[in-house]
């Protein structure tokens, strides 16, 4: 079983940045992929961005494309999700996730995906 620890969420107003980590932890095993999820207080959780741990590829959510990056450094089972130009829609909470089994294409349903964090929140002002 892995573990996942989100951080870096906290309050900052509209055209602000923040960055999110996700720290990985438990027995070792092949996270073929990272993502990364959000959901607003009374909507259901969507897609924001996934990158392969392997080839390095990313893929991300049209609501965040031109404005996130996520990054992955390996050697410390650690995931990024740099924020920038934020919104007041981009308020949510943050979960990562990890896909133990290699996927044929990025993966961007909550089901594709193994283990989940606990989250973490970002609250963005106007």
């Amino acid at each position: 079983q892995v573990q996942l620890v989100e951080s870096g969420g906290g309050l900052v107003q509209a055209g602000g940045s923040l960055r999110l980590s996700c720290a990985a932890s438990g027995r070792p095993v092949n996270n073929y992929a990272i993502g990364w999820f959000r959901q607003p207080p009374g909507k259901e959780r969507e897609f924001v961005a996934t990158i392969s741990r392997v080839s390095g590829s990313t893929f991300y959510g049209d609501s965040v494309k031109g404005r996130f990056i996520i990054s992955s450094d390996n050697a410390k089972d650690t995931v990024y999700l740099q924020m920038r130009s934020l919104k007041p829609e981009d308020t949510a909470v943050y979960y990562c996730a990890t896909k133990h089994t290699a996927p044929l294409r990025a993966p961007i349903r909550e089901n594709e995906y193994d283990d989940w964090g606990q989250g973490t929140q970002v609250t963005v002002t106007k």
